[in-house]
C-alpha cells in the first residue's frame, strides 16, 4: 500500500470527541473539530452518546474530504471502554461509562475472581476502570446480556467496526488495566474463561494492521473513496507513545496529558518494580511490549481547582508562590493517582480563584504529581510531554527541576492524533521536539519541590 498522506484521526477522549486531519508528511494537524463527550444519565446506566458522535464524525469526514482530501482513517480512544455487539453487529447494550460505580457485593464478588497484579500488571481500580469489572457487573446485573452478546470489541475498534464492518480488539486497549491480559506473556489472563467470554472477544491485532476499507454506505455518506483504508486503532496514551517507540532506541519517559496524565517509562534493563496501591500499572505498547506506567487525573484536577477561571501567572505571581511557599498538596481526585484516599489541602494559604498565584501553585502541584509518577515507574532519559500541559511553562519548569533531566515538548497540537496517524505508515517521519528552557530559578524550584515532597509524603 502506498503511504497515504492525509489521515483523518477519530480521537474520542473522556472529555471531548475530536476529528483531526493529519498531514503525515509534516506530522501536523491541518484541521480539527471537536464536540463534548457528554455522558448520558438515562437508563439503564450512564453511557456514551455514540450516535451523536457518529453523526458528528460523518459530517466532519465529508467536510475534510471536500476541503483537503482524506486518504485513510485511524482511530484512537480513551481506555477502560468496551462495546458489546449482538449477532447483527449492533450494540447489545449501551456503552457503559467507566466512572459508574457498583454495589459493594458486586465489587466483592469481582475481587474474588480478579487475577493477581503480578500476572496482569492491572491494579484494582475504582468503578469500571478495570474492563473486567465492567463486564462482570454488566452480565450479573442483566442475566440475558451475555447470551445476546456475539462479540466484544475494545473502544477504538467499535468505531472501526462502524466504518468497516470488521471486528477486532487491539493489543494496547486489551492490555490497558483490563484484567483480561497478561502483558508479560502477550496472552489472555484466566479472567475471560472465568467470565465465560473467551470465545466472544474479537481477535487481538496490532494497532497498525489494516482493519479493512470503509463500507459502501460510509463512502456514499462522506464522499470518500470506497477503498479508503481504516487501521485497527490504538489506546490514546499509547498513541502519544507511538512516535517515540518507533524513533528512539535509548530510555525515554513520555507524559501524555489530558483528563488523565499517563506517565510511561521505556527504559533499558530490567522491568520496574511497581506498587499497585499507588495507581501504577503495566500498559502494552503498539509492538506488544510491556510498559511501566503510572497515572492521575491531572486534567480533571486542573478543572476542579481552576473552576473555569484560569489566569496566566506573572513572574511576580510565580515568585510569591515559590517564596511563600504556597502549595497544593494531594489529592484533588482521591480515587486515583499515587496518593489515593488523601484529601487535598493548601499549605501557606489558598490563593483566590481567578488569580495568577492559584494557577502557578496548581501548575507546580501537577508537575510534582507527575514527578512522583516518574519516580514510581523508574523513569529515565529525557521526559517528553504531550498534550495541553506541554503549553504550561510553570508545569514544565517544575518538572525539569524535580527530575533533573531534559524536558521536551511535542510541537504538534496533540500527540495522540499524530501517533494514531503514524500507524498508517509514518515510521519514516520523526516528530519535531522542542527542548524546554526556563528562566525561573532552579534552586528555588527544587527547594519548593523538596518541601512539597516532605509535606505530601511522596516517595
Amino acid at each position: 500500500m502506498t503511504t497515504p498522506r492525509h489521515i483523518a484521526v477519530i480521537d474520542i477522549g473522556k472529555t471531548n470527541a475530536k476529528l483531526a486531519l493529519v498531514d503525515l508528511s509534516t506530522l501536523t494537524e491541518m484541521a480539527v473539530v471537536t464536540r463534548p463527550n457528554i455522558v448520558k444519565s438515562a437508563p439503564p446506566y450512564p453511557h456514551y452518546d455514540v450516535d451523536e458522535h457518529w453523526a458528528f464524525l460523518l459530517d466532519a469526514l465529508a467536510t475534510f474530504h471536500r476541503d483537503h482530501r482524506v486518504d485513510a482513517i485511524s482511530v484512537t480512544t480513551h481506555g477502560a471502554c468496551i462495546a458489546l455487539l449482538d449477532s447483527n453487529g449492533a450494540l447489545a447494550a449501551p456503552i457503559l461509562d467507566y466512572e459508574h460505580t457498583y454495589p459493594a457485593e458486586t465489587v466483592n464478588a469481582y475481587d474474588a475472581i480478579k487475577p493477581d497484579f503480578s500476572k496482569t500488571g492491572s491494579p484494582k481500580l475504582a468503578g469500571g476502570l478495570n474492563i473486567g469489572a465492567q463486564l462482570h457487573w454488566l452480565f450479573t446485573s442483566n442475566p440475558t446480556l451475555k447470551s445476546r452478546t456475539a462479540q466484544i470489541v475494545t473502544y477504538p475498534q467499535y468505531w472501526g467496526h462502524r466504518l468497516t464492518g470488521v471486528t477486532a480488539t487491539d493489543v494496547t486497549s486489551i492490555g490497558c488495566h483490563t484484567d483480561l491480559w497478561n502483558p508479560y506473556d502477550g496472552t489472555f489472563s484466566d479472567l475471560p474463561e472465568k467470565l465465560g467470554i473467551r470465545d466472544k472477544i474479537a481477535p487481538v491485532r496490532r494497532p497498525s494492521d489494516i482493519l479493512g476499507p470503509i463500507l459502501p454506505e460510509i463512502a456514499k455518506a462522506t464522499g470518500l473513496a470506497r477503498d479508503t483504508p481504516v487501521c485497527v486503532g490504538i489506546h490514546d496514551s499509547n498513541a502519544s507513545l507511538y512516535p517515540h517507540v518507533v524513533s528512539r532506541d535509548g530510555p525515554v519517559s513520555v507524559v501524555s496529558t489530558g483528563t488523565w496524565v499517563i506517565v510511561m517509562s521505556m527504559k533499558t534493563g530490567g522491568a520496574a518494580t511497581l506498587d499497585p496501591a499507588r495507581d501504577t500499572l503495566v500498559n502494552v505498547n503498539a509492538y506488544k511490549h510491556a510498559v511501566a506506567s503510572a497515572r492521575f487525573m491531572g486534567g480533571r484536577e486542573f478543572e476542579v481547582i481552576q473552576q473555569g477561571q484560569r489566569v496566566e501567572p506573572t513572574e511576580q505571581d510565580v515568585l510569591v508562590v515559590l517564596n511563600g511557599p504556597r502549595m497544593l498538596l494531594p489529592s484533588v481526585e482521591i480515587g486515583s493517582g499515587p496518593f489515593q484516599g488523601r484529601q487535598m489541602q493548601w499549605h501557606g494559604g489558598e490563593p483566590a480563584v481567578a488569580t495568577g498565584q492559584r494557577s502557578a501553585a496548581l501548575s507546580f502541584y501537577l508537575a510534582l504529581m507527575t514527578g512522583t509518577c516518574l519516580n514510581l515507574v523508574e523513569g529515565a532519559g529525557p521526559t517528553i510531554v504531550e498534550g495541553p500541559f506541554a503549553r504550561n511553562p510553570e508545569y514544565l519548569a517544575m518538572l525539569h527541576a524535580v527530575t533533573a533531566r531534559p524536558v521536551f515538548t511535542n510541537s504538534a497540537v496533540t500527540g495522540t492524533s499524530i501517533g494514531a496517524a503514524m500507524l498508517l505508515g509514518g515510521d519514516e517521519f520523526r516528530p519535531e521536539l522542542d527542548q524546554f528552557e526556563t528562566a525561573l530559578p532552579l534552586d528555588a524550584l527544587r527547594t519548593y519541590a523538596d518541601l512539597w515532597t516532605g509535606q505530601a509524603g511522596a516517595e
